[in-house]
């Protein structure tokens, strides 16, 4: 068992929840304001969905938090090598233009509990229920626009994240921005799963 089965439990961020996120804080103050005042917005509009693990024994304490919401994993606008890449594993009948995938919008570990492997818990729990049998819905990815600081991209690395684009420039070109990019696209194959 890990911290988060053993003393915590999921909450859909909640008007009652949202008092928790003033004791909240992982270090980063755009995380840090959109849980505490652009989330509900977002679940409003549907545009993503923000859950919250909390203490069991005290639910006003929040471990973690993350956002999620649908996306497709698009190789229509790849590169030949990089499409290649996504389909090798994928039968060619079955090969598509866009494959479904599941968005980590936001994810952020409270301060308080750094450095304690809760957010590779999160990311494993998050890859169990993607693959569930009972699961509402079928996607073949875990996608999420990591923050291009190197703490970060190597977080979803050591968590079996792939770059989508196989360097800053190709991404960058690819999707029209100049860089510096304050995003890289990275992706995990929930098929290696089953």
């Amino acid at each position: 068992m890990n911290f988060i089965e053993e003393f915590c439990e999921i909450h859909t961020l909640s008007e009652e929840i949202l008092p928790g996120f003033e004791t909240f804080t992982c270090g980063d103050e755009d995380l840090d304001g959109f849980f505490r005042e652009d989330a509900i917005k977002y679940a409003e509009h549907l545009l993503g969905k923000t859950y919250c693990i909390v203490l069991t024994k005290n639910p006003k304490d929040i471990v973690c938090a993350f956002t999620l919401s649908n996306e497709s994993l698009r190789t229509d606008i790849l590169p030949n090598g990089r499409k290649k890449k996504i389909n090798e594993n994928i039968p060619r009948e079955k090969q598509m233009r866009r494959y479904p995938a599941a968005l980590i919008g936001r994810l952020g570990v409270n301060t308080k509990y750094a450095d304690k492997g809760i957010g590779s818990s999160l990311l494993r729990m998050l890859k169990q229920l993607l693959i569930d049998g009972d699961n509402l819905t079928a996607c073949r990815y875990l996608a999420v626009d990591s923050y291009n600081n190197q703490r970060t991209l190597n977080f979803y690395e050591r968590n079996g994240f792939k770059f989508l684009f196989s360097t800053e420039e190709q991404e960058a070109k690819t999707i029209g921005l100049s860089q510096p990019l304050n995003t890289r696209y990275m992706y995990f194959d929930l098929i290696d799963l089953k």
